[in-house]
């Protein structure tokens, strides 16, 4: 989406606070900072966006076509995140910027009540936390999300959640009211279980052991929770052990499904990953590049064969059993011993605890 509609209109009175604002939203940004140790050198430009229920492309590869962002740029500071695009519209860089520089929509619960009530509204499902996380650390001060699911609940409006974000669990009783009426789907993103790459490659997220055990907690509400494995990093996370590792500690938490996705790199993200590699692993930078060339996403034959690896993981760890659900054809290959793969031969079904790749999570719209 462009940025024009998340200015106020011209004859309401700009607020400002603090440093100045981006060029894009000079009009109506109030810029904060906070001196608060976990908000150090992050500023939030709090706006009032003119619409908050976006369109999806019809040329997305997602399975839904409505979206809720509260927050564009996020704290994560995930160095893959492929919503790092999406900061140049700001005038601002898809590294730093996007890690650092926060815009709040402070009035998207508002926004979202009118827009779920107008007459041309179908009902269609709304998902959330699929360009950036809706409970990063912002929304500990910002409380959006409470808003955002209440308006959702009122409405019976279907909707989902993906987040890296323990905070999903103070929400559990707004998300168990919701499903009562309507269908709620939530998954948790925990791509791997390595301490020392998770302060390196996600320094601003929760440690994956506590996106476990929001898992597990959503569970015991009886909310199934699934868990995209996402990203699987190429010859870091893709190895049978450290696959393995992380199936086996998703199924302790009690998910009810696991989806495997490969890394992208779409540009921006690119860059920023790139730069990220040859500073920790430069022995991985010309693997990297052959594997992805010049485009965003890693050979098919590659994806597959790590789907399937995790399909069999999951079935193993019966991740899923008892839980009924569509099963989706899943194309694979047999699952090799080393890291990256070789083109091998197509195979099976998804099991039960497998979802295909590119979100295709429980309740996702699919």
């Amino acid at each position: 989406m462009r940025w024009d509609n998340l200015r106020l209109a011209a004859t309401e009175q700009p607020v400002a606070a603090g440093a100045s604002a981006p060029s894009l939203l000079a009009r109506g940004a109030v810029t904060r900072t906070f001196d608060t140790p976990g908000f150090a050198g992050l500023t939030f430009y709090e706006i009032h966006a003119r619409s908050v229920l976006n369109r999806v492309p019809p040329a997305s590869r997602m399975a839904f076509r409505w979206t809720v962002n509260p927050y564009r740029g996020c704290s994560h500071a995930c160095r893959y995140c492929f919503a790092r695009g999406t900061h140049a519209y700001l005038d601002l860089d898809t590294g730093r910027d996007f890690d650092t520089q926060i815009v709040v929509k402070v009035n998207v619960a508002e926004r979202l009540r009118a827009e779920l009530a107008a007459p041309r509204w179908r009902g269609e499902h709304v998902a959330m936390g699929t360009n950036v996380d809706p409970y990063q650390r912002a929304e500990g001060r910002y409380r959006l999300m409470p808003g955002v699911l209440a308006a959702l609940r009122d409405a019976r409006n279907p909707f989902s959640v993906l987040t890296k974000g323990s905070l999903i669990v103070r929400d559990l009783d707004l998300l168990a009211s919701a499903a009562e009426v309507t269908q709620v789907g939530v998954a948790l993103s925990v791509g791997f279980v390595d301490d020392e790459l998770w302060r390196l490659v996600e320094p601003g997220t929760p440690h994956p052991r506590r996106r476990l055990e929001a898992c597990a907690a959503l569970g015991e509400r009886g909310i199934p929770t699934g868990v995209l494995m996402a990203p699987i990093l190429p010859y870091l996370t893709d190895s049978p052990a450290a696959l393995s590792r992380a199936v086996e500690q998703i199924a302790q938490a009690g998910a009810s499904s696991v989806t495997p996705l490969v890394l992208h790199l779409r540009p921006g993200a690119r860059e920023w990953y790139l730069a990220w590699l040859a500073e920790h692993h430069p022995a991985l930078v010309g693997p990297y590049r052959r594997l992805y060339g010049s485009g965003a996403y890693a050979p098919r034959a590659y994806r597959d064969r790590i789907a399937t690896q995790v399909r069999e993981l999951a079935e193993r760890a019966r991740i899923g059993a008892g839980m009924p659900r569509p099963v989706r054809r899943l194309a694979g290959s047999a699952a090799r011993s080393g890291g990256a793969a070789e083109p091998s031969t197509p195979a099976t079904s998804a099991g039960p605890g497998c979802r295909d790749e590119q979100l295709a999570l429980p309740g996702f719209g699919g």
